[in-house]
């Protein structure tokens, strides 16, 4: 009886230090611009509190502002618009920490966005102070590899180019770059060996003059994509053609209150998991649009705005679990946690913060 009780506590003790080794450690990985700030801050995060704790920080000089994960999770791809290249890092498994690979140039100048083809293939870079989007080709190891490609938009004596984002569509058969010098979002063809672009059946989708297409969001159901559009604070959307993936103009929505009165710019846009909800950053109106989204026409509804406590939101996390929404406040240092409330898209403040300095861009990742 004494063995059998003495195997029994063995077994339960051993179970109960598997389930803690083994619990999922949630991770968030922040960029900077580095007037103030360090670099890249890594933080282990716990949504039971919304607590946080500081891994890691990369310093750096060259701003890495804007980050995305290969789709494998292993490795950290980073914008640094202070030298115009783009770093390529290998995450830490274990401690989810940082290791420089290597850097490449940005192949242009002011890079200011950067995005991974779904299967890992190419690397995309967007430079926004020269209007040039370029390719790279990544390594098996995580490296960033040679150029596969490099694209110079051209605009005309008033309208200079200014490259915002690439988004490559689910499939990664297409991208989707925005230029908000030339109020143009363009449709490329991407060649799944080289990374070669070609134009699109319909090359680009043209918005009113003025409105400056920065971020595009593409509906989880992949028929609708979405461009937040800088300078005159508008949603346009679009049907997204099977095939050719060309966009379809559908409408377009102001991203402000009615009774708002000051100047304000459109950052970042993003989906709710489910593809119910839509959200924007507003940056003077300090806040993030919310929007229903009918999945079937792609038509949305204005569901209200949340007040981001804090000056200047760029780029923002929607949880992918979709129970918070974190956003980055450049001008007040901060990083903000909301709830969600997954039925209504609203956002409730939590009253926890990070401080940072010049936060630009937040990502989640999940560590077994």
């Amino acid at each position: 009886m004494k063995q059998t009780i003495l195997t029994f506590v063995c077994l339960l003790t051993a179970i109960m230090t598997f389930a803690q080794t083994s619990k999922t450690k949630e991770i968030l990985y922040i960029g900077t611009y580095t007037q103030k700030g360090e670099g890249i801050y890594v933080y282990e995060f716990d949504r039971s509190d919304y607590s946080f704790k500081e891994l890691q920080v990369i310093t750096s000089k060259t701003s890495p502002s804007f980050l995305e994960f290969h789709p494998n999770k292993k490795y950290l791809y980073a914008a640094n618009e202070g030298n115009n290249t783009v770093s390529a890092y290998a995450i830490d498994p274990a401690t989810a920490k940082l290791t420089a690979l290597n850097a490449q140039p940005s192949l242009g100048k002011g890079p200011c966005h950067v995005s991974v083809d779904p299967k890992g293939r190419f690397l995309y870079v967007s430079n926004y102070g020269s209007g040039q989007l370029g390719v790279y080709l990544l390594n098996a190891d995580g490296t960033i590899g040679a150029a596969a490609d490099s694209i110079q938009d051209k605009g005309n004596p008033s309208q200079k180019p200014h490259m915002h984002s690439v988004i490559p569509s689910a499939d990664g058969k297409f991208i989707y770059a925005s230029d908000l010098g030339i109020d143009k979002i363009m449709v490329y063809s991407v060649d799944q060996k080289t990374g070669k672009l070609t134009p699109g059946a319909v090359p680009y989708a043209e918005v009113k003059a003025g409105d400056g297409p920065r971020h595009f969001a593409i509906h989880p159901n992949g028929n609708f994509g979405y461009s937040a559009c800088e300078l005159a604070s508008v949603v346009n959307s679009f049907s997204i053609v099977k095939g050719s993936g060309a966009l379809v103009p559908l409408e377009r929505v102001t991203m402000l209150p009615g009774d708002f009165t000051g100047k304000s710019y459109a950052a970042d846009i993003h989906f709710s998991p489910d593809g119910k909800f839509l959200y924007a950053s507003n940056r003077g109106h300090e806040s993030l649009a919310i929007y229903g989204v009918n999945a079937k026409t792609g038509k949305l509804t204005v569901a209200g705005h949340a007040e981001t406590h804090g000056k200047h939101p760029r780029n923002f996390l929607v949880d992918q679990k979709g129970e918070f929404v974190i956003a980055t406040n450049r001008d007040n240092d901060n990083v903000v946690f909301f709830k969600r409330n997954s039925s209504t898209g609203q956002l409730t403040y939590t009253g926890k913060e990070i401080s940072i300095p010049t936060p630009v861009c937040v990502k989640q990742l999940f560590l077994n």
